[in-house]
């Protein structure tokens, strides 16, 4: 449950600029887009598919769902008006393999359940090409629409539910219908993974190295960590994502943060030479994400997953935001949320006039995460190299103006170093 919102530490005002990112060769390009989704998914994002889409298809689409009441997708990404947009949902199933290590959640009546505790959509832009990654919050108070079940019956519309819920009254499919009549977009794609396949995932990148400002305790997922740099893998990795008791607020807000932190930290491994240059540890880390996620029947295509990669390979880190969805206290209760809807209409004004996005709200509502103070200078894309077009003659580059998001709106981007909010100060 999220906690009432305090205000948390400002974060740097960043505009996100379009730029090149030239890679020694285009699977190089293609890989860097396949770490950013699996940053997205919590380190399982669909992408990953298209590195060995062609060897492993039969496993990655017998298990495919059906997005209901979609319509059908063209085969070629670039037909698509107004962006790509890729919704992914991690969810708690207590799978037999992994439910003993999850204490009272997988045990009794309710072990049977599964909720979508974790809400994200990639969203990728019509050309310039940039991604905008929206967290959900778990606790958001929303209408959640009438859904098909798998046996074919159908739920009855809610005016007002979580958002976790959505997941045990239709599976993803109704996920997807519910957060694309919260936000009026059409969601082409969708995966989902689970506990499990988090651990699994994070066990084959090897590890990720996270950055703790203060040290973390929290008994709910058994943390009890001192601060400094800490790489984290398999069931510290999952814990690691689901805490919030130690962070920040002790709310679902300041967790969302604390895994964008994570993400961009994947991501910036995922296209360093200690990945791609291992081509061993790249085919794992393919068979293991084929293996550990739940796509829609149109993300099942080898060459549409090759395409999103290709859509975004020229995108540097300071074009890949990561906001949380802009919310305030729900007036009925104080531990869940409703929509700020003046702020997440800007938002989304912004993403369809594929503006660049200025952040200049906190990094975290729910100040889960605080700026990196290490002397250094946080991650910088690589400079394009001049090919022999680049001439004082050559055509600039069109400018765009900035659509400066809300205060209300927190978020990073990839470029950013930021570091956990732990609750042990001093």
């Amino acid at each position: 449950m999220s906690e009432p919102i305090k205000p948390g530490a400002r974060g740097r005002r960043t505009v996100a600029r379009h730029g090149a990112l030239t890679s020694p060769h285009p699977l190089t390009q293609i890989l860097k887009v396949v770490g950013v989704m699996l940053a997205v998914v919590l380190v399982a994002g669909a992408g990953i598919a298209s590195y060995a889409a062609y060897d492993l298809t039969s496993n990655f689409t017998k298990d495919a769902v059906a997005l209901e009441g979609q319509d059908s997708v063209p085969p070629d990404i670039g037909a698509i008006e107004g962006g790509v947009n890729l919704f992914l949902a991690g969810t708690d199933a207590c799978e037999k393999a992994y439910a003993a290590l999850f204490g009272d959640r997988c045990e009794g009546p309710d072990a049977g359940g599964e909720l979508n505790d974790v809400n994200m959509l990639v969203h990728i832009s019509d050309n310039p090409r940039r991604v905008t990654v929206i967290s959900f919050p778990r606790d958001l108070m929303i209408p959640i629409p009438s859904c098909t079940k798998e046996d074919g019956t159908t739920t009855s519309a809610m005016s007002k539910q979580m958002l976790n819920t959505s997941y045990s009254y239709g599976g993803l499919g109704c996920v997807v219908k519910t957060v694309s009549q919260l936000t009026g977009l059409d969601i082409q794609y969708a995966a989902k993974i689970t506990w499990g396949g988090v651990i699994e995932i994070t066990n084959a990148i090897g590890g990720v190295e996270v950055c703790l400002a203060n040290g973390i305790k929290d008994p709910y997922t058994g943390i009890n960590w001192p601060a400094g740099n800490r790489t984290i893998q398999g069931m510290d990795a999952l814990q690691f994502l689901r805490t919030r008791h130690g962070v920040g607020n002790g709310g679902d807000l300041g967790r969302i943060s604390n895994q964008q932190q994570y993400m961009s930290r994947l991501a910036r491994k995922l296209v360093s030479e200690e990945v791609l240059s291992n081509p061993g540890t790249l085919y794992k880390l393919a068979t293991t994400a084929v293996d550990n996620i739940t796509p829609s029947q149109s993300l099942t295509n080898p060459l549409t997953l090759v395409q999103i990669a290709l859509a975004v390979k020229n995108v540097p880190f300071d074009e890949i935001v990561f906001v949380q969805y802009p919310v305030i206290d729900d007036p009925a209760d104080p531990n869940r949320v409703v929509p700020n809807k003046s702020a997440a209409d800007a938002l989304l004004a912004a993403l369809a006039a594929n503006q660049p996005l200025q952040l200049t709200g906190d990094l975290s509502q729910g100040n889960g995460v605080v700026a990196e103070d290490s002397g250094s200078t946080p991650a910088e894309t690589p400079a394009a190299e001049p090919t022999p077009a680049a001439t004082d003659a050559a055509t600039p580059a069109p400018t765009q103006t900035a659509a400066e998001l809300p205060s209300s709106i927190a978020g990073q981007t990839a470029a950013q170093n930021t570091c956990s909010n732990g609750n042990v100060k001093g």
